[in-house]
């Protein structure tokens, strides 16, 4: 009966249910990646991961560069436009073509500039991977805010999952085999992403069925579309610039063993952002089309309630992080354990963040997240310039956690003066326990119908 009760509430469509499936995902996601990290590790050193981790970085620094807002774009407008749900995805695959073709051209010229002090070993692989992988992230970008728009959040959720599952695989097996090469590894990578791409977009076929050859459809959709990908674009950029910006760094400033050392104690740190991301990933599309005071309501309420949760298990999974990243990864790794306390602070209180940004977005109101990136985004590349070379890899890890502390500020300052919510609303609410109760009673009350 338990057993039944569960799978009828984990089954469910609604707001919680949604969160906590999601919540599942982003779990095994970070195990996933987590062991990942530890395979590579194993495989190419502290040097080696981070010959690795720069070919990787680039393709996802410039997919997020040149996303053009297209893909929360998609999602807003199918919510508010139902009638017009083809033109919009029309429009947004066909104008990634080009930009994959253009930006691609770039990375092949520049690569070669970009990673110049490394081995013309990995400049290669890195130029054949970014090419390749470029329209590969960007499609996928556009499939997960499709899905997300249309309510199949099991593709959505599937695609995060299967793409660190079958990279996994593929790595155990060149090892299994004896080739632990950084270039049979890229290639993994790439094979792996092909068959995740091909899965989506046949699980979402029903949505794709469509007259492609008939253009960008009408100028009311490509408007609206584009319109609302301007004004959030800004928004995205600074977000990527403001989570790819230290790796930039440490490509520039430090070296491959820095950026060894701090690919695995940011991954290991980001396990504290599982339940926030899921929910910031998942209110958007739910709440968005609801008015202000539900939108305000729900968003803060999740909030608090993530932040709750977090501080309760932080401080001791921190130490226990640090015990086992010596033992996972090796005792050179244990190096940057400073790093990783810092990382683990800030991950919690961005994750918050991005949380409250969610209404911004949801509410038409992107360009104070655009305000609200700006700030932070300014004094963290600063602050990057001065602790760099005082602390290496801890400074950027204090410049990071400070900026998280600037966006949480700057957020829900911007939550009191435009919207009129009360400071003491956003940060606690005694309704919040009443909510979780109800919702435990509602559980056993179901356990015992059944």
């Amino acid at each position: 009966m338990a057993q039944l009760a569960f799978q009828k509430a984990w089954k469910g469509n609604g707001l919680l249910q949604t969160i906590l499936r999601t919540s599942a995902t982003n779990f095994l996601v970070m195990v996933i990646s987590t062991l990942t990290s530890i395979v590579t590790a194993r495989m190419f050193g502290v040097v080696g991961k981070g010959e690795f981790s720069a070919i990787l970085f680039w393709p996802t620094l410039l997919a997020g560069l040149v996303g053009f807002g297209l893909p929360t774009s998609l999602i807003y407008n199918m919510k508010q436009n139902k009638g017009n749900g083809a033109d919009y995805v029309r429009l947004g695959f066909l104008f990634q073509i080009p930009v994959s073709i253009v930006v691609g051209i770039v990375a092949w010229i520049w690569l070669p500039a970009w990673l110049g002090n490394y081995p013309d070993a990995v400049i290669q692989i890195a130029r054949w991977y970014t090419v390749l992988m470029l329209p590969i992230l960007l499609a996928v970008n556009l499939i997960s805010a499709l899905a997300q728009s249309t309510g199949k959040f099991n593709v959505y959720n599937g695609v995060r999952l299967y793409f660190p599952l079958l990279n996994l695989v593929g790595l155990l097996v060149l090892w299994s085999v004896g080739n632990l090469s950084i270039h049979s590894a890229s290639w993994v990578f790439l094979m792996t992403s092909v068959l995740v791409i091909s899965w989506s977009l046949y699980s979402i076929r029903d949505a794709l069925r469509m007259d492609w050859f008939k253009g960008f459809g009408d100028r009311l959709a490509a408007k609206a579309l584009f319109g609302y990908g301007t004004k959030v674009f800004g928004v995205e950029l600074l977000g990527t610039l403001y989570s790819q910006f230290d790796k930039i760094i440490i490509l520039s400033m430090l070296t491959a063993r820095d950026l060894g050392l701090y690919t695995v104690v940011y991954a290991l740190s980001r396990v504290f952002n599982v339940v926030q991301t899921a929910i910031t990933n998942v209110i958007f599309p739910k709440v968005t089309g609801m008015d202000k005071d539900k939108i305000i309501a729900t968003v803060g309420r999740a909030f608090r309630l993530s932040m709750i949760l977090m501080t309760i298990v932080v401080i001791p999974s921190m130490f226990v992080g640090r015990y086992l990243m010596g033992i996972l990864f090796g005792s050179p790794f244990l190096e940057a354990s400073g790093a990783f306390y810092l990382l683990s602070i800030e991950c919690i209180l961005g994750g918050g963040s991005w949380i409250l940004a969610s209404a911004f977005n949801a509410m038409g109101r992107p360009e104070l997240v655009l305000v609200r990136q700006l700030i932070a985004l300014a004094a963290t590349i600063g602050l990057f310039f001065v602790f760099t070379p005082l602390y290496g890899l801890n400074g950027i890890a204090l410049a990071l956690l400070i900026g998280a502390v600037i966006r949480l500020v700057v957020t829900m300052a911007a939550m009191r003066i435009v919207f009129q919510v009360k400071l003491r609303g956003i940060l606690f609410d005694s309704n919040d326990f009443r909510f979780l109760l109800e919702r435990i009673k509602d559980t056993i009350k179901r356990k015992g119908a059944r």
